[in-house]
């Protein structure tokens, strides 16, 4: 499902009219990102957690070139969802 897709179903859903819906979800994927960029954690109850996940610094090896370099600690951001999310997709 992509953007385009996701205003048009939450728009029927709601009765919303469709420039509405996109300025709320723009907002809201705005805000998540800041939030996450300002290192914090993002909890949509009954839905699910974004965070960061920290990855430590490691070398790795380019093995063409025969040579190594060091990859950075750095953060990524990640989805967790909640366990009622989860149980509902598996059926």
């Amino acid at each position: 499902m992509t953007k385009v897709e996701l205003v048009r179903a939450i728009a029927q859903q709601t009765g919303v009219d469709q420039p509405t819906v996109l300025a709320v979800v723009e907002g809201m994927m705005s805000t998540v990102k800041s939030t996450l960029i300002a290192k914090e954690n993002v909890y949509l109850r009954g839905f699910g957690t974004f965070g960061l996940k920290h990855r430590a610094e490691k070398t790795a090896r380019n093995i063409s070139k025969n040579t190594t370099l060091i990859v950075p600690a750095h953060d990524i951001p990640n989805f967790k969802p909640c366990k009622e999310f989860m149980e509902e997709v598996a059926k």
